[in-house]
């Protein structure tokens, strides 16, 4: 199974950014979706994320600006974030829990997406 991750980029402040991720490989179910993010200097902190039913949770730093959306018949997550900040820079990794079968679940990571906001 693996986490392949787009959409990163260069935006200047209050522009947008979309960022997608596809789940392949051995899949039998994705109960859980998400991104995370990582400023240099910091901790890994949840941004979004988003059960198979469509139940979403989001940081507060990201209510009103992100909206996290997944495609369920093929394994993406998507993050729409709009009114991006300099702050919001950042490496963006997708997250997902994983199950292979019906009785063995894992968490996998994306291998990262540079998003760089400019004042």
């Amino acid at each position: 199974v693996q986490l392949v991750e787009s959409g990163g980029g260069l935006v200047h402040s209050g522009g947008s950014l979309r960022l997608s991720c596809t789940a392949s490989g051995h899949i039998y179910s994705i109960p859980t979706m998400g991104w995370y993010r990582q400023a240099p200097g910091k901790q890994r902190d949840l941004v979004a994320d988003i059960d198979s039913d469509g139940r979403r949770n989001y940081r507060d730093f990201a209510k009103g600006r992100f909206t996290i959306s997944r495609d369920n018949a093929k394994n993406t997550v998507y993050l729409q974030m709009n009114g991006l900040k300099p702050e919001d820079t950042a490496v963006y990794y997708c997250h997902a829990d994983i199950r292979v079968s019906r009785n063995y679940e894992f968490e996998y990571w994306g291998q990262g997406t540079q998003v760089t906001v400019s004042s």
